[in-house]
């Protein structure tokens, strides 16, 4: 898959997979919301029901910040079949520019969060790697 492609999927893709890796070293992998800016994937802690902010993702992230992001499209003719994984260092960002922008743009794909803000920090992954299949 060329990298246009990959990069024209990723964008247009509703949700993720965000990878990140336990104190402990076990993987831990969530759905996410994200979106895909200047070389930069951004995902917000958003205001779906959770018990509170300090997400395990977050803790993962302060003690290792390698993550990766899997994308994938499943349909029952296999020859159509296809996954993206984006790999980078995430960095946890709160006020200030870089999370304004994020928000912003994050909203401006999401109808949820221009209706709700997210309230909690934004997950910024400076991206290392792609990969994909076929």
């Amino acid at each position: 898959m060329d990298n246009t492609t990959m990069r024209r999927r990723v964008q247009e893709a509703r949700v993720g997979h965000l990878a990140t890796v336990t104190t402990g070293g076990l993987p831990h992998v969530v759905p996410c919301c994200f979106m895909l800016s200047r070389g930069a994937l951004y995902s917000a802690v958003d205001a779906k029901p959770k018990a509170t902010v300090a997400l395990r993702r977050l803790e993962n992230l302060s003690a290792n910040p390698s993550v990766s992001l899997l994308v994938d499209h499943y349909v029952e003719d296999w020859s159509a079949l296809w996954w993206i994984r984006v790999d980078g260092i995430a960095r946890i960002i709160g006020p200030g520019a870089e999370y304004n922008r994020a928000l912003s743009e994050l909203a401006a794909k999401y109808e949820q969060y221009r209706r709700e803000p997210p309230p909690g920090p934004v997950i910024a992954v400076d991206i290392s790697a792609w990969r994909a299949w076929p």
